[in-house]
Parts: structure tokens; sequence; C-alpha cells
């Protein structure tokens, strides 16, 4: 059998290989050093593995070899055997942990219905309230990093869920996703809108810049919807995830604006707000009414799916904005040091 020559990802898109934080990820940067073969398998093991700096940061290095890579890293890794065995063992430990810690949707009704209740239901604390009355300028830098590990591939991870889904649904999300990627121009894909709003904020937006500031319920927010875009199987629960982030989008987004324009910035600095709140309001009528139904009318057996989806992106956010809040009613950055 004759191996393909290496090939190395593009020094020049790629982020380089962060520092490991614990013996998973560890393995994971020592096994991508290297040639494609055989990685150390250390037990997973994890009283919370939706905030465990190290196993969310292994993860999300297993996962990024599916984007952009890492600079230097064989491209082959990708697909490597032992790579992958050891992803499932974090994969199945990850989720476990959300479906444990998942707040609970109404188990009768329709799924938008149960899409809209759960949302309604929703107690904890508000993160773009807090913003919009509190926010300073360094806590609006900390925010954008930390979104920086999403924003900067917004739409990627959900887009893997097209293939997946036929007719209608189809057809909705990729009319949601067409406009997160600029229907077309290349200056209004939303992710090159964020990076410019890390520019204003006197940020460095290019893509993976924080990884090693990042911590691993930040991760986690990344980690969850690429898990559900890789994977046929929770192709449901990417929908689900979709419908809701785009459902509870619009005022948010426009908090996030109020706060940069009473700090004082422009016009490149809240663009990619503006734009979320004008779109967002149109997608999530596509979502719940063009997407989540149709879906769930060809395929029934998806709607639990689908609900777990919205449910797991809600029990993860909801500690992703308490850890945020708890460090800084301390006096304490959000971020790694």
């Amino acid at each position: 059998m004759v191996r393909a020559t290496p090939t190395r990802s593009d020094a020049a898109a790629a982020p380089a290989l962060p520092e490991a934080r614990g013996p998973l990820s560890a393995a994971v940067v020592s096994a991508l050093r290297g040639p494609p073969g055989d990685v150390a398998r250390p037990p997973v093991l994890s009283t919370d593995p939706v905030a465990d700096d190290d196993l969310q940061l292994a993860l999300y290095l297993c996962y990024e070899l599916h984007y952009q890579g890492f600079r230097g890293v064989d491209t082959e890794w990708e697909w490597a055997p032992g790579l992958l065995a050891l992803r499932a063992e974090i994969e199945r430990a990850f989720l476990e942990a959300v479906r444990r810690d998942r707040p609970r949707a109404p188990a009768a009704g329709d799924a938008v219905a149960r899409l809209r209740a759960l949302i309604d239901a929703a107690d904890g604390p508000s993160l773009s309230r807090y913003m919009e009355e509190r926010g300073t300028l360094d806590r609006m830098r900390e925010f954008c990093i930390h979104r920086s590990a999403y924003q900067l591939k917004e739409a990627d991870p959900h887009t893997w869920a097209i293939p997946r889904v036929d007719g209608p649904a189809k057809a909705a999300m990729v009319h949601i996703q067409a406009d997160e990627y600029g229907a077309g121009d290349p200056a209004a894909v939303h992710a090159t809108l964020f990076a410019t709003t890390m520019a204003a904020l006197g940020l460095d937006g290019s893509y993976g810049a924080y990884l090693d500031r990042l911590p691993g319920i930040t991760l986690a927010t990344v980690n969850l919807v690429t898990l559900f875009g890789l994977h046929r199987r929770w192709r449901g629960a990417a929908v689900g995830h979709l419908a809701v982030f785009e459902m509870t989008s619009v005022a948010p987004m426009g908090r996030y604006a109020t706060v940069l324009r009473r700090l004082g910035l422009g016009p490149d600095a809240t663009r990619f707000y503006d734009v979320h709140v004008e779109a967002d309001a149109v997608h999530e009528v596509i979502a719940a009414d063009r997407m989540v139904d149709p879906l769930v009318a060809t395929h029934p057996g998806l709607a639990d799916d689908v609900v777990f989806g919205a449910e797991a992106l809600m029990g993860v956010e909801g500690r992703f904005t308490r850890h945020l809040l708890d460090r800084w009613r301390l006096g304490r950055s959000s971020l790694e040091r």
C-alpha cells in the first residue's frame, strides 16, 4: 500500500498548537507533533466534563482538524484511527454530562412548541442584559475573545448537517446558512464581520489567536455543535441547536450593539451585531416553521433529538454565562492566564 505524501496545514492560515492542560490534551498535542500513527490513550476521567479544561481542549484539538487544522500538523491526522478512538471516548463522557445537566423541555407538544416552552422557561442570568447595564470596554473585549472560538468559524458546524437532512428542512437550512456566509459577498461573511469587530476593539481577529486563553466551558460551547454537526446520528440535535440559536438571538445581539455604541465604538465594531439583529429576525421564523416543523413531520423519530439539541445548547450556554459573571463579580478575568 502506497501512502500519500504527508501534507501540512497552511502555515499562513492555521494557528499554532496550544499548550496542553492535562494528560488528555497532552496526548493529543504530542501525537499531532509527529506523523500519523499511534496515540496514547489516557483514561477519560473527569468530575465535570462540560467545563474540564483538559478534556475540552483535547476534544477541541481533535475537532479542529476538520476545520483549519494546526500549523505544521500533518493533515492525515484528521482521520487517523487512533485519534478517532480517543475522541470517541471523550465524546461519550461529554455527552453523558450534557444529558445529565441539561434543562428539560416539556415532553408533550410538537417540537416547535417544546422549543418555545424551553426558551420561555429559561430562568438563568442574562449575559447580554448584564453587559447592557454594566459592560465595560475590558469586559466587552473579554467577551469577544471567548466568542471568537465560534464566531470566527460561524455557521461551519451547522453546515455539516445540510447533506444529512432533506426536503424543505434542507432548503430552510441552506437559506439560513447562505445568509451567515454573506449571501455571496465575501465582505459580508459573518465570521469576517466578527474579525472586524475584534480589530475595532484592539484585539487580534486572526483565527485561533486566543486558544490558549479560552477556558474549558468556552471550548465546550463550540465542541457541542461540532459534535452534533460531525455525526449523522445527531443531525436532529444539530437542527435543534441551530433553531434555538436563531430563536434567541435578536434581543441579545441588539444589546451588544448598544453596549458598543455606549462605549463610543463606531460601525466597524457594531456591524456584526446590527446585521444579526436584522437577519435573525427572519431566521427565527425560517428555523421554526420551515426547518424544524417539516423535518419532524417527515422524520418524527428525530423530534426528541431536535429538542435535545436545544436543551444541550441552553445548558452549556448557561454554564458559560455563569462562568463569566461569577469571575467578573469577583473582579477576576474570565480568561485563562
